[in-house]
């Protein structure tokens, strides 16, 4: 891949993945507060100040000059609010994606689309294959991979199950 990949505002049909800004940390730290985001992943809720400090080193974007760090949040247009994350870790010709949604907005198909609709966007990106790591335990998030197009593998890394889609060759 030759030049770094940047984020750009995507649409689908309910929602705006909207690049990272510092400012998003305030609305953000209300999406992100229930601990149980935290149950497959790890650690605690960020407080407003440690999220500021988290978007600022995100926005600055990886050290490795091979390396491109894509964030968005995502925007119910609905209702006008900050619903969760979707991200890509683009590395040569591969992109690494995750995703998280609030609790109050699970269970309405929000992770599915906007996932979805980051890996559209990634297809006319200069990426040959999409990852995701899923624990194994973690359905709804296995559902959210499977519904991007993604298929689990029988790689393991750190506990989740690699994900992957080729999306060309």
């Amino acid at each position: 891949m030759s030049g770094a990949v940047v984020a750009e505002t995507i649409g689908t049909e309910r929602l705006e993945l909207v690049p990272l800004v510092v400012e998003y940390a305030e609305e953000m730290a209300v999406v992100l507060s229930d601990p149980a985001l935290h149950a497959f992943i790890g650690g605690s809720p960020d407080t407003v100040e440690n999220l500021r400090a988290r978007y600022r080193r995100m926005i600055e974007g990886s050290p490795e000059a091979e390396v491109s760090w894509l964030n968005w949040v995502i925007r119910l247009r609905d209702e006008d609010c900050l619903t969760g994350t979707v991200q890509a870790t683009v590395t040569g010709s591969e992109a690494e994606i995750a995703w998280v949604v609030g609790t109050p907005w699970q269970g309405r198909g929000i992770a599915r689309e906007a996932a979805r609709g980051l890996v559209e966007w990634l297809e006319r990106q200069p990426v040959q294959t999409v990852v995701a790591h899923v624990h194994p335990d973690h359905h709804a998030s296995a559902a959210v991979a499977a519904a991007a197009g993604l298929s689990a593998t029988d790689q393991v890394q750190d506990g989740e199950v690699r994900w992957q889609r080729t999306l060309r060759d």
